[in-house]
């Protein structure tokens, strides 16, 4: 869904984490401005993955590191990684969708 100039896209999904980062890192290529937040709820565990185009951290100061920490805690876990790339695992699968919800929280305030 584009929104003020970002590609943003949130979706629970049903892959592993090594799936969801490799979908992630194929689809920054193909799409400008991306911002993509993937969850999945693995094993009775929730994993996120969130990408974000470098041209998005650089010009709008989104730092994927940090927004992951903030939507770790809907699913009551933690998580980390570099500014366009993150991940994060929890044991609350039940708060992938409020994880998801929040990241559009996050672009629909920029």
């Amino acid at each position: 869904k584009p929104i003020d100039n970002i590609n943003f896209i949130a979706s629970k999904v049903d892959l592993d984490a090594e799936s969801m980062k490799s979908i992630s890192f194929e689809l920054k290529d193909k799409i400008e401005n991306l911002f993509l937040v993937l969850g999945s709820d693995s094993n009775d565990k929730a994993v996120l993955t969130l990408m974000i185009s470098e041209s998005l951290v650089k010009d709008r100061n989104f730092n994927a590191n940090k927004i992951i920490r903030d939507l770790a805690k809907e699913i009551s876990g933690g998580g980390g990684g570099q500014a366009f790339f993150a991940t994060a695992g929890g044991k609350n699968p039940k708060g992938l969708d409020n994880a998801l919800e929040k990241a559009w929280s996050l672009i629909d305030d920029k």
